[in-house]
């Protein structure tokens, strides 16, 4: 079964990923274009929204093992265009030089705690990849000019959001239930939810219907599909569904309180 991306990997994929985000809004006629998959916000928005976060757990990641997030002030956003490019890049080395120093295995304060996903710099590193890529198609998006992810990062993009963004502790509201993902380049994963929470396992192999257990419904596409559809990027209907679809607008619709 295949590894989770090295940590020297995220950390180049996400310099990759900011260069190509930064490249998409060098490239916007101005600051103020809508961004139609973040509907509230304009270009400038995500950039100052992304900028923060990357300082933000620059610090988080500096502080080393806590209860909770340092406080700190980042630098306000400049309205220029070439300035907010210059403050985004250096967000990013912040986050970067940050994640550097500490190494994959140091602990560190996270939301996600009652996940699957260690409370870990490498963990951070992990979803922080994800957070670049994702907004990286926002303003690719934004500009016209749509790309899909790589496909290391998509492929490890949907492991990482179910591991981090879905299994939880937190009871599961509904009747048991089985998901399946699979994506069209040879990997699977497995979600269960029951009243003990949600968990998910990277299976094998595609699942062929037969066994014991058998997901109440699957759902089939490419890596980066399936990152897009976990974000709320594209609709369930873009991927092919097999079976009891009403699962999935239960977990679309579950907001599980820790």
């Amino acid at each position: 079964m295949e590894k989770t991306l090295e940590f020297a990997d995220l950390l180049r994929l996400m310099d990759e990923r900011s260069t190509a985000f930064r490249a998409a809004v060098a490239a916007a006629p101005s600051l103020d274009v809508r961004v139609p998959t973040c509907p509230e916000w304009t270009l400038f928005d995500l950039v100052q929204h992304l900028g923060e976060g990357r300082r933000k757990w620059a610090a988080i990641v500096a502080a080393g093992p806590a209860d909770a997030p340092p406080a700190m002030s980042a630098p306000v956003a400049p309205r220029e265009r070439e300035a907010l490019l210059a403050w985004f890049a250096a967000s990013t080395g912040e986050l970067l030089d940050a994640l550097r120093e500490a190494g994959p295995d140091r602990d560190c304060w996270t939301w996600w705690g009652d996940s699957q996903s260690p409370q870990t710099t490498g963990a951070v590193a992990r979803h922080q990849l994800q957070q670049v890529a994702v907004h990286t198609y926002d303003a690719q998006v934004a500009v016209g000019a749509p790309q899909p992810l790589p496909d290391e990062v998509a492929l490890d993009g949907v492991d990482e959001f179910l591991t981090t963004c879905v299994a939880t502790t937190a009871a599961w509201p509904h009747k048991p239930a089985v998901i399946d993902y699979h994506a069209t380049e040879g990997r699977s994963w497995r979600l269960w939810f029951s009243a003990d929470g949600a968990r998910t396992a990277r299976l094998p192999t595609p699942v062929a219907g037969e066994g014991p257990e058998v997901a109440y419904v699957s759902a089939w596409g490419t890596a980066n599909e399936l990152v897009m559809f976990c974000y709320g990027r594209i609709p369930m209907d873009s991927l092919r569904l097999d079976g009891d679809r009403r699962v999935f607008e239960q977990l679309i619709a579950w907001e599980p309180e820790e």
